[in-house]
C-alpha cells in the first residue's frame, strides 16, 4: 500500500530538454517520474495526428480528471512524484486540483533553437509549440499567489549544477549531486513516443553545452518565430537569472530610481507598450547614427508646461535635420496626452520626447534608406527635480569644449549627445553634480545639461546662445527677471567671472532652477542659495503651478 506523496509539476514547450530535465530528476534518490501522462488525453480532446496515436491512446489512460486523480496524485512508494508536462496537454475540462496541489515550476527554451528540431517529427505551428498555454501556466500560478520557478533550458547547459541547486532551492528540496548525470539509453519510464522524440537524448549522460555556433535558422519558420518570442522573452523576464549565452547577463538586476516606472507604458511609433517591450528597430536611425531630435517636458497639476513651446522646437529641429514624412503636431499631442492618460501620470512628472528619422530599408548613413517615416517616442516618467534644489550643485569644469556652430549648431536639439556625454564623464570622475562647458574661444557656453546663469551687484547674467541651446526653461526664467524688475545682460562670460560671483543657478526642464553652491573648488557667494536665485525659484513654481496645456479628460480631485 503506498503513500501520499508530493508532486512536482515541470511545465515546458516541446523540445526545451524537458527529457533530460526528467531524467535528471529520475536519478535522485526520493523521487519517481511520470512521463506526460496527460499525453493519451490530448489526442483524445484535440484529435491531433502523431505517428504513435494509436498505440497510445490504447497503452495510456484517456481520462485526464482519472490521470489527474488516481496516476498523478495516486499514492506511491517515494517522497516526491516528478511529473513532465508539456503546457499544450492542459486541455479545457481538466480539474483544478492539477494546479492546485503539489510544487510547480516551468523550463523555458527560445524559438530559435526549438522550432528547427521541432519539425523533424510534427510539423511546427503556434498552437503544437504551447507557448501561449505555457504563459497561461505562470499567470494562473501567479493569481494564486503561488508563481512558479521559471528556468532557461540555456542556463541548464551552460551551468547544470548552479541552475538545479537554484531550481531545487526555489521548490524546497535538496540538491543531489546525483542530478548531473545519467546512463546514455531508453529509460523504463519513457513515454510510449520515445523513439520517435528521444533519439539525441538517449545518447546523453548528461546536459552538455550548446554548440558555439548555431545551424542557420530556416526561413520557412520565420514568421512562427515572430509569433513565438514574446512569449519567450516575457517568461524569460521572470527566469531566475538570465541565460548566460546572453550579453550582460551576469550583471545585477538594478533597481529603479522611482520603484513606480516598472511598470510604465511608453509610445513607440504608433502604439502604446509596456515598458520592457518599448524598443524600436536595429534598422531605426536612432540606433544606426543618433539621428533624431528630442525634447523633455514636465508636467504640473494635470497641465504639460510650455508644451506649444518645446514643440515648436521639436518641429524645427527636425526641418533643420531635413526629416521626411513628419507627424503633424496634432497626432505629437495626440501620443503625449495618450500617453499620460494610460499612465495616470497628471503631476511630477517627465516626459522624453524624441523623433527619429525612422527605420531604414537597410544599414547606412544615408536618409534616402528612409521609407517608411519618422518613428515617435513619448517616454513619461514619475520623476522629481533631478537636482537638489534646496542646498545647491557643485560643477567642475570640464575639458571638452561644447561644439561650435561651425561643426554642429547646438540649436538643432538633436539626440548625438557624445559631446554632452563627454564632459558629464568629467564631471562624474570628479564627484561634481555636472560639468560646465567652455567654447572654442575659453568663455563659458552652458554645462553638459544645461543653461547656466549668474549674478553679480545685483545683475543678472547669461552667456549667449551661440555654443549653446537656447534652452526653454532658460527663456523662461529670462521673462522672469524681467517680471521681477531684475537687470538682465547677455555677453560672453569667462570663467573667473562665475568663480567671483554672488549667486550662480542652471535651468532645464529635468531639474527646474537649480542653485550651484560650488565652482571648481570655489564657494559660490556665502555657499548658500542666494536672494536671487530663491526669488526666481518661486516665481517659476508659481508659472508652472498656473500656466501649461491641459491634459484632455483630465479632472483636478
Amino acid at each position: 500500500m503506498g503513500e501520499e506523496i508530493e508532486v512536482i509539476h515541470s511545465w515546458s514547450a516541446p523540445r526545451s530538454l524537458s527529457t533530460s530535465l526528467m531524467y535528471s530528476f529520475s536519478q535522485r534518490n526520493d523521487i519517481e517520474v511520470l512521463d506526460e501522462p496527460l499525453y493519451a488525453n490530448f489526442l483524445r480532446v484535440t484529435g491531433v495526428d502523431r505517428p504513435y496515436k494509436e498505440q497510445l491512446r490504447s497503452e495510456m489512460e484517456n481520462d485526464g480528471n482519472k490521470v489527474v486523480k488516481e496516476v498523478i496524485f495516486g499514492a506511491g512508494v517515494k517522497k516526491y512524484r516528478y511529473c513532465k508536462h508539456i503546457a499544450k496537454q492542459r486541455v479545457p475540462g481538466l480539474t483544478n486540483e492539477l494546479m492546485k496541489r503539489g510544487k510547480h515550476f516551468i523550463l523555458i527554451r527560445n524559438p530559435l533553437d526549438i522550432l528547427p528540431s521541432f519539425e523533424k517529427v510534427v510539423p511546427p505551428s503556434f498552437l503544437e509549440l504551447g507557448l501561449a498555454e505555457l504563459v497561461s501556466v505562470y499567470s494562473e500560478l501567479s493569481e494564486s499567489g503561488r508563481p512558479p520557478p521559471v528556468i532557461d533550458a540555456a542556463d541548464l547547459r551552460e551551468n547544470p549544477e548552479a541552475t538545479l541547486r537554484g531550481l531545487c532551492e526555489d521548490l524546497d528540496i535538496p540538491f543531489q549531486d546525483s542530478m548531473l548525470r545519467w546512463e546514455a539509453g531508453p529509460k523504463p519510464f519513457d513515454g510510449i513516443w520515445a523513439p520517435w522524440w528521444y533519439k539525441s537524448v538517449h545518447k546523453s549522460t548528461g546536459f552538455s553545452p550548446a554548440k558555439k555556433y548555431p545551424m542557420p535558422f530556416p526561413t520557412s519558420l520565420y514568421d512562427m518565430l515572430e509569433q513565438s518570442l514574446p512569449f519567450y522573452n516575457m517568461l524569460k523576464r521572470h527566469a531566475r537569472r538570465s541565460s548566460s549565452n546572453y550579453l550582460n547577463s551576469t550583471l545585477p538586476h538594478p533597481s529603479l530610481p522611482v520603484p513606480a516606472n516598472e511598470k510604465l507604458l511608453a509610445w513607440v511609433g504608433d502604439e502604446i507598450v509596456p515598458r520592457e517591450t518599448a524598443k524600436v528597430s536595429v534598422f531605426d536611425s536612432i540606433v544606426q547614427g543618433g539621428d533624431g531630435v528630442w525634447e523633455g517636458l514636465r508636467v504640473y497639476g494635470g497641465k504639460v508646461f510650455k508644451l506649444e513651446e518645446h514643440l515648436d522646437r521639436m518641429f524645427d529641429s527636425a526641418k533643420a535635420l531635413a526629416f521626411s514624412n513628419v507627424p503633424t503636431r496634432e497626432e505629437v499631442k495626440e501620443a503625449i496626452f495618450r500617453t499620460l492618460l494610460r499612465n495616470g501620470m497628471f503631476d511630477n512628472a517627465h516626459i522624453r520626447l524624441t523623433l527619429t528619422r525612422g527605420k531604414k530599408v537597410t544599414s547606412g548613413m544615408s536618409p534616402s534608406f528612409n521609407r517608411y517615416g519618422c518613428t515617435l517616442i513619448v517616454l513619461a516618467e514619475w520623476k522629481p527635480p533631478v537636482y537638489d534644489n534646496e542646498k545647491g550643485l557643485m560643477l567642475v569644469t570640464a575639458t571638452t569644449r561644447r561644439n561650435s556652430p561651425n561643426n554642429l549648431d547646438s540649436k538643432i536639439h538633436h539626440n548625438n549627445l557624445l559631446n554632452n556625454i563627454l564632459a558629464k564623464i568629467e564631471g562624474n570622475n570628479a564627484g561634481a553634480d555636472d560639468a560646465i562647458m567652455l567654447d572654442k574661444d575659453g568663455y563659458v557656453s552652458e554645462t553638459n545639461a544645461t543653461n547656466i546663469f549668474l549674478v553679480k551687484k545685483g545683475r543678472v547674467v547669461a552667456p549667449h546662445a551661440d555654443y549653446c541651446l537656447p534652452g526653454i526653461t532658460r527663456a523662461t526664467v529670462m521673462e522672469l527677471v524681467l517680471k521681477e524688475s531684475l537687470a538682465l545682460e547677455e555677453r560672453r562670460i569667462s570663467l573667473s567671472e562665475f568663480h567671483t560671483a554672488d549667486e550662480v543657478w542652471t535651468t532645464g526642464t529635468m531639474g527646474e532652477l537649480s542653485p550651484v553652491v560650488k565652482i571648481d573648488g570655489r564657494i559660490v557667494g556665502d555657499g548658500r542659495v542666494g536672494p536671487i536665485t530663491l526669488r526666481l525659484q518661486n516665481a517659476y513654481k508659481n508659472l508652472s503651478k498656473d500656466s501649461g496645456v491641459p491634459i484632455p479628460t483630465y479632472e483636478k480631485s
